[in-house]
This record gives C-alpha cells, sequence and structure tokens, in this order.
C-alpha cells in the first residue's frame, strides 16, 4: 500500500513516512485491502514493513492507542480492483466516448469499494473466499446493484446466468447479519411496471436487512454502441413511475415511519415535479447515489442567514440543462444579478443533461457565447471535476478554463456555496458527496 499523502501532525509524520513509502506488512501480515489494514492497524503494539522510494526496506515498531489512525491516504484502498464480467444492457461505462482515458473504462464490481466508498455490486462476480471475508470482517451495510428481483429478467439485462442466483445471494449476506441498501436502474418497458412492483414486494419482505431502495431511470448517451433497445423515460412515463411508487411510499411511510423506497432526482425533473420535502428523504441514505440531491441542495441555501447579505455581484453560473431551473428560482428568491447559463450535453448527448457529466469543451463553448463581459465571477459544477482535482472527464482543466475570462472562474459543491458565491463571501470549498451536478 503506497502513501500518497501525509496528514499534517498525524501519525505517519511523527514516524518519519514520507510520500511514496510503501506499507508491505503490519506485524508480519500483508494486508490486501485499506479494510484489512485497518483491522491489523487496530492493535496497539504495531510493527510497519515500510519500503522507501530507493528501495530500502526497514521496520518501524511503535505503541498507539487502539483507535489511533495513520494518518495517511493511500494511492488505492484495495490491492487489484475487482472488474466487472457482466455487459448489463444499460452499462453507462459502455457508453462512453471512445479513445477516453482508461480509467473511465473501468468497470468495477468490488465489495469492498461498496463497504468503503458506497460503490453498487451486482453479486455475480462474489467467490465463497468473498463471502467469507465479508463475512469475517462484518463488512456492513454494502450496496446492491438488483435491477429486477424476477430471475430470468435480471440475467437478462445483466446478461450472466449468475444473475438469477440474486435470491439466493441475499440470503447468504443477511446469513452474515449483512444489512445492504439497494438501488434499480429503470429502463422504460423492461424493468418496470409490474415487474417494478415484484421487485419492490420482494425487497420488502427482507426489512430489516434491506435498509434502502433507490430508483434511478437509466441513461444512454449518443455514444451507446449495443443492439440491445433500450428506452428512456418521457415526461409521461415518469409521471406514471412517480404515482405508481408514491402509492408504496405512503404505505410504508404509515407502516414504519420511512419513506424506504426513492426515486432519483431525474423522475421529478422529467415530470416537471416538485421536489419532495427534506422529511420525505429521511437522513438521506442514498444521497451518494444522487438521491435528495436537489432537495438537499434547496436545504442548504436556505440554511444561510439572509440578514447578513454582502455586495451582490453580476455573476455567471453554469449548470446542467436539468438543474438550471432549480438554481434560476433561487437567484430570483435572492434577488441578486445572476446569469443562469444551461449547457447541452454535445459530448455524451442531450439527453445525459446532469451538471456533474458536463465536459471542459461544452462549458468553454457556453460560456464564450452566453457569459456577459463584465461579469465578476463564473460558478461552475464541482462534481463536474475529476475528485481530488480540477479537471473535467475530457482533460481540460479549470485552468484552461480560466484563461479565456477575465472573471474568477470557481467550481461549486454545495447550496450554502452557491449562496455566499452570489452574495460575494468567502468561503472554503466542502469536501462533501453532494452538490449541484444533479
Amino acid at each position: 500500500m503506497t502513501i500518497a499523502e501525509i496528514e499534517p501532525q498525524g501519525l505517519a509524520e511523527e514516524l518519519g513516512l514520507v510520500v511514496g513509502d510503501k506499507i508491505l506488512a503490519v506485524n508480519d501480515s500483508k494486508p490486501q485491502d485499506l479494510i484489512e489494514f485497518s483491522f491489523l492497524f487496530a492493535d496497539e503494539e504495531i510493527e510497519l514493513l515500510v519500503e522507501h522510494a530507493d528501495g530500502e526496506q526497514e521496520i518501524i515498531a511503535f505503541d498507539k492507542d487502539a483507535d489511533e489512525e495513520i494518518g495517511a491516504k493511500f494511492e488505492s484502498a484495495v490491492d487489484k480492483v475487482q472488474q466487472c464480467k457482466n455487459h448489463c444492457v444499460f452499462c453507462f461505462v459502455d457508453m462512453i466516448a471512445p479513445n477516453m482515458r482508461k480509467t473511465l473504462s473501468i468497470k468495477d464490481d468490488d465489495y469492498r469499494l461498496s463497504f468503503l466508498y458506497g460503490n453498487f455490486i451486482t453479486l455475480t462476480n462474489l467467490t465463497d473466499a468473498d463471502f467469507k471475508r465479508i463475512k469475517n470482517f462484518h463488512l456492513s451495510p454494502l450496496y446492491i446493484s438488483i435491477q429486477a428481483m424476477n430471475p430470468k429478467l435480471r440475467a437478462k439485462m445483466l446478461r450472466t446466468p449468475l444473475a438469477e442466483k440474486i435470491s439466493e445471494q441475499l440470503d447468504k449476506l443477511e446469513s452474515c447479519g449483512v444489512e445492504y441498501h439497494t438501488q434499480v436502474v429503470l429502463c422504460a418497458g423492461l424493468n418496470d411496471g409490474s415487474e417494478l412492483d415484484f421487485t419492490i414486494a420482494e425487497l420488502l419482505k427482507r426489512r430489516p436487512y434491506v435498509q434502502s431502495l433507490a430508483i434511478v431511470p437509466v441513461g444512454v448517451t449518443k455514444h451507446r454502441r449495443d443492439n440491445f433497445q433500450l428506452n428512456q423515460f418521457d415526461k409521461v412515463g415518469a409521471e406514471k413511475v412517480i404515482a405508481q411508487v408514491e402509492k408504496i411510499q405512503q404505505k410504508i411511510r404509515a407502516e414504519i415511519g420511512k419513506t424506504f423506497i426513492y426515486l432519483g432526482d431525474e423522475f421529478y425533473f422529467l415530470a416537471e415535479r416538485e421536489m419532495p420535502p427534506a422529511d420525505f428523504y429521511d437522513d438521506f441514505p442514498q444521497i451518494e447515489n444522487g438521491i435528495g440531491l436537489t432537495r438537499n441542495f434547496i436545504e442548504d441555501f436556505y440554511s444561510m442567514d439572509s440578514e447578513h447579505l454582502a455586495v451582490s455581484l453580476k455573476v455567471d453560473v453554469v449548470a446542467g440543462t436539468s438543474f438550471a431551473k432549480i438554481l434560476q428560482s433561487l437567484a430570483e428568491n435572492l434577488q441578486v444579478d445572476a446569469k443562469i447559463i444551461p449547457v447541452e450535453n454535445e459530448f455524451f448527448g442531450a439527453t445525459v443533461n446532469v451538471s456533474g457529466l458536463l465536459t471542459g469543451a461544452d462549458i468553454l463553448k457556453n460560456l464564450q457565447k452566453n457569459s456577459r463581459s463584465d461579469c465578476d465571477k463564473i460558478l461552475i459544477p464541482a462534481t463536474a471535476l475529476r475528485a481530488g482535482e480540477k479537471v473535467f472527464l475530457d482533460d481540460v482543466s479549470v485552468e484552461d478554463l480560466q484563461k479565456n475570462f477575465s472573471a474568477e472562474i470557481v467550481p461549486i459543491r454545495t447550496g450554502a456555496e452557491f449562496y455566499q458565491a452570489l452574495v460575494g463571501q468567502d468561503f472554503q470549498p466542502k469536501k462533501v458527496l453532494y452538490s449541484y451536478g444533479s
């Protein structure tokens, strides 16, 4: 495990570790991943076998508190990512443009990344050894991509006979005491309607192990090369899904006091419906999956103290076409000079309308055409940038954009940051998992 970052005043710094050092073993055991490292590092007496950049190895022995962490970040949380062997009809990775970065083409189906970061897995690629580690380390909760509880339909959608074993695999997780969140990528005319009713009913039987169910509409880019007929939802179709699910949501809330089933924001955008209130999303259990992002952003915006407004600026705001109306409404309520610039996604196709998938080239083209020459700031969605960097999916950087404009370009993530940027207040960008990338 190679160190990528040393936290100031942390244990790693105290031990003299530096970026590039490799931790080969903890107390004579070689950790396979960050999970195993964390378990091994929980001991109070530690011996680290470290290899430095010059190839020299040394053992560093020390005592620590049981809950004291290493104080460093690693280049990778796992030794080797377990890749997906399925060929799902809706796989977004198969719809990206050719000749893009190799990292964008990695299809992971790794239970460790599911536990650590909330990545959704299908279970079809799990081995008996994987189930054993899940049980031994009690990796709970996990995030499971269901799609359909009808075995034949699920196998058809995932294009593997292993997908038929979903009930058996969920039984196995539950026997290990593992809780899990679930997701259904809904495809019009395929796993919706009565099939969706069946899937919901089967998952409801599995409570309390099933913690939540997210239903998100399938997305299709212009680069999709698969011959399988895949249909997206229109306004009428989205309205039908909302009406179908709302009946079940109301019944569940009456029974357990929680919504349990949550629709992706895109359904409400498509149906031109207002987002449900914040309490409808309970504690936002799947916000990393885009569920309730819009409502969370709105609530965060209105949590700011309007009595302390600074001098208003002239601000231009970039957004995906689905979120532009929300930003327009918020800016109008604040009565500031903001111009919202909806950007149609030419790179992936017009049907891909979320801010988080905008490319630098598309943003630049629209700003050159629509941005005001005398604006003070240009706001862009932070989720369109690569994690931890200021680079878009097409490798255009914020710095590249900045060369074309005198106004400062500012990535915005939360509703509070949007508010502060509009009124000219200084802020420190937050490291959170939600933003107006919705």
